[in-house]
C-alpha cells in the first residue's frame, strides 16, 4: 500500500525546528506588545470575491495562485492568500474602524499555489501588522522603525536591509504606468517572457523582473518618482527626514512595488543577500483605498507582513537562537523500581511549587543505566534519581548532567530551593 505523504508544499514542522519557531514567534509577538499593537485572528478562508476585489483580478495571485473551490452550497470560497484583505473585512465588519484607530498583528497559515522552492511553500505563515486611521508619515515611519527594532530583537540587523519607495496617488501611478507601458513596447522583443506578458496587465510588476536584461533595459526607461504628485513628494520626504532622525538605515529603490493592486504612496521591503534568490524577509506598504474599495467608508491604512519560513531559514543561517531557547527540558525524573506512585507525587509537587519548572518524568520501566542514559540524551540539565531507598527515606539523588559536579543526596523538602533558577527566562 502506497504511504500517504503530505501535499507538495505544505510542509511539517517537526519538533527540533519548533524551539526556532517559537523563539522567533515569541520575539516578535513580545516587540509588537511593547509598542501597543493588539492581536486579531480571523477565519483563514473567505468569500473568493473578497480577493478578487481587494488584491486585484489581474495580478498573478488571483489569476494563478489561489486555492478556490465551491463548498457545498455552491457559493465560491479561497484559502487566504494573504491577510490584510481578510484584516479589513473583519475590522469592518465589527465597526472596529469608522471615527477610530487601530494597531494591530495577526500570525498564521497563507496559501498560494506556485512551484515549492527554498522559503516559499503553498502553505506558509506570516505575521502582519496593519494600523487604520491614520494618515500621516510618522505613522509609516514608525512601523519602519518597529521592523527595525524586530530585526535587532532578532540580531538578525546585520543580515537586512531596507528600501523604501513612493508609489504616489492612484492619477500619477496612472500616469508613470502609461509612460512605462509606451516606453516598453518600442523594446518588446527585448523583454523576457513573463514581463510581455504582463505588459497588458500588470505592467508595474515589471519594475521588479528578475531578469538582468530587463532591468537593464529599465535604466533607459521614466522613473516613478518623476510622476509624484506634490502631496505624494511631501508625505515622502517627511518619511525620509523621520527615518534619518530616527537612526534607521534605508536606500531608496524607484523600481520598488507591491505585487497587490491596493497599494499607493508608502511602500517597502527588507531584503537580505543570504538566502539567495528570495531576498524579501518583511514588505508592506500603504492601501488609504483598500477600505472604501471594500464598501467602508474612506480610511487610511498601512502596514506589512513578514514571512516566518525565510525568517527561520536566516535564523538558522546565522544560528543567533539562544541556546536556552533550543532547549526544552530542564529536569528528568529517573524511576527505577516499585516507585511509580512516589515519583508521580514528586513530579506534581514540583511542578506546583516551581511552575517554570520544565521536568520529564521517565515512564515505561527500564534499568538504571539505561534510564540515566535517556535523561541525558534529553538535553536536560539534571537528572532526579528516585529509587526505593530514596523513595523509603523521602529523599532525592540530584545528578548534573552538565556541570562538573559531584551529585548529592537531598531531602524532598530540599528540592525546590535546589532547582528553583532552572527554567527559561522571564
Amino acid at each position: 500500500m502506497k504511504k500517504i505523504q503530505a501535499i507538495r508544499g505544505m510542509n511539517d514542522l517537526l519538533p527540533d525546528d519548533i524551539a526556532t519557531w517559537q523563539y522567533l514567534e515569541k520575539t516578535v509577538t513580545s516587540t509588537l506588545a511593547r509598542f501597543g499593537y493588539r492581536e486579531i485572528r480571523f477565519p483563514i478562508m473567505e468569500q473568493t470575491h473578497l480577493f478578487k476585489r481587494s488584491i486585484g483580478e489581474v495580478t498573478d495571485i488571483v489569476e494563478k495562485e489561489m486555492y478556490t473551490f465551491d463548498d457545498r452550497s455552491g457559493e465560491s470560497v479561497t484559502l487566504r492568500p494573504e491577510g490584510t484583505a481578510s484584516c479589513v473585512r473583519a475590522c469592518e465588519q465589527h465597526g472596529l474602524l469608522y471615527n477610530q484607530t487601530q494597531r494591530l498583528w495577526y500570525m498564521g497559515p497563507m496559501f498560494r499555489y506556485e512551484r515549492p522552492q527554498k522559503g516559499r511553500y503553498r502553505q506558509f505563515h506570516q505575521i502582519g501588522i496593519e494600523t487604520y486611521g491614520l494618515e500621516g508619515p510618522d505613522i509609516d515611519a514608525e512601523l519602519l522603525m518597529l521592523s527595525h527594532n524586530l530585526f535587532q530583537a532578532l540580531k538578525l540587523d546585520d543580515c537586512v536591509a531596507l528600501e523604501i519607495n513612493s508609489l504616489g496617488s492612484d492619477t500619477a501611478r496612472a500616469q508613470f504606468r502609461e509612460a512605462l507601458v509606451v516606453y516598453l513596447n518600442e523594446h518588446k522583443d527585448e523583454l523576457d517572457e513573463d514581463s510581455q506578458r504582463r505588459l497588458t496587465t500588470n505592467p508595474l510588476r515589471i519594475l521588479d523582473s528578475k531578469a538582468a536584461a530587463t532591468q537593464t533595459l529599465l535604466d533607459g526607461g521614466p522613473s516613478l518618482l518623476d510622476y509624484l504628485d506634490d502631496e505624494s513628494k511631501a508625505h515622502f520626504a517627511t518619511l525620509k527626514q523621520l527615518l534619518d532622525a530616527a537612526g534607521v538605515p534605508y536606500r531608496v529603490n524607484p523600481r520598488l512595488v507591491r505585487g497587490l493592486d491596493y497599494y499607493g504612496r508608502t511602500a517597502f521591503e527588507w531584503v537580505t543577500d543570504k538566502l539567495g534568490a528570495q531576498s524579501a524577509v518583511c514588505a508592506g506598504g500603504r492601501y488609504d483605498n483598500l477600505v472604501e474599495q471594500l464598501g467602508g467608508k474612506p480610511t487610511p491604512a498601512v502596514g506589512f507582513a513578514m514571512g516566518l519560513e525565510r525568517l527561520v531559514l536566516l535564523l538558522q543561517a546565522q544560528q543567533v537562537v539562544p541556546a536556552e531557547a533550543e532547549n526544552t527540558l530542564d529536569v528528568y525524573l529517573v524511576a527505577v523500581g516499585d516507585v511509580q506512585a512516589s515519583a508521580l507525587s514528586l513530579a506534581k509537587s514540583l511542578r506546583e511549587s516551581l511552575p517554570q519548572l520544565r521536568l520529564m518524568m521517565h515512564c515505561g520501566g527500564g534499568s538504571f543505566k539505561s534510564q540515566l542514559k535517556k535523561a541525558d540524551k534529553s538535553g536536560a540539565s539534571v537528572a532526579l534519581i528516585l529509587g526505593e531507598d530514596e523513595a523509603a527515606n523521602d529523599c532525592v539523588v540530584v545528578k548534573y548532567l552538565r556541570k562538573d559536579k559531584p551529585q548529592q543526596s537531598l531531602a524532598r523538602t530540599e528540592l525546590a530551593a535546589v532547582l528553583a533558577h532552572y527554567g527559561p527566562p522571564r
